[in-house]
C-alpha cells in the first residue's frame, strides 16, 4: 500500500479534519507499536511500510533495542500506549486510541496476513484488541462460548 493511500484511509477512518492529522496520528502510532514490539518484528514490519512510517518505527526500533538488549518490546499496556500516542500526536487519549484502532486497520490491510497475525501475538491483549484480528479473534472466542454453553 503506497503512503498516501495509507495516510487517506486513516484520515477517514479516524474522522480526522486534513492529512496533516492523519500523518501526526499514524507516525505516533508506528513509533509507539515499534517500542512496543520485539524489534526484529518491528523491522519487518518496517519493511512492508511506506519509507517515512517505516523510518519512524525503525528509529522507535533502534531506540528501544538500545534499551533492552533489543530482543524483546518494552511492556507497557494500553493505557501507556494511548499515553504516548497522544503525547506524540498532540491530542488526547480517548482520541489517541480512536486514532489508534484506525492506523492498526490501516496496517492490517497493508501487511501479509502471517506479520499481523505475529504482531497480534507479540501485544497484549488490550492493545491486541485495537487490531481487526483481535476483534474478529474476541468475537470468535464468544460466539463459540456461547454455541457451547447454549
Amino acid at each position: 500500500m503506497r503512503h498516501d493511500e495509507m495516510i487517506g484511509k486513516v484520515q477517514a477512518l479516524a474522522q480526522l479534519p486534513d492529512r496533516g492529522s492523519a500523518e501526526r496520528a499514524a507516525h505516533a502510532v508506528v513509533s509507539t507499536l515499534s517500542e512496543r514490539l520485539p524489534s526484529g518484528l518491528a523491522r519487518h514490519v518496517a519493511a512492508q511500510l511506506p519509507p517515512d512510517m517505516a523510518a519512524a518505527m525503525r528509529e522507535a526500533a533502534d531506540m528501544a533495542a538500545g534499551a533492552d538488549s533489543g530482543t524483546s518490546g518494552e511492556r507497557f499496556g494500553l493505557t501507556v500506549f494511548a499515553g504516548r500516542i497522544a503525547d506524540r500526536a498532540g491530542t488526547d487519549e480517548d482520541t489517541a486510541l480512536r486514532e489508534a484502532a484506525a492506523v492498526m486497520e490501516v496496517l492490517d490491510a497493508a501487511l501479509a496476513p502471517e506479520l499481523t497475525e505475529r504482531m497480534a501475538g507479540a501485544l497484549p491483549s488490550d492493545i491486541r484488541d485495537l487490531l481487526p484480528v483481535g476483534r474478529a479473534t474476541e468475537g470468535a472466542e464468544r460466539t463459540g462460548r456461547a454455541g457451547r454453553e447454549g
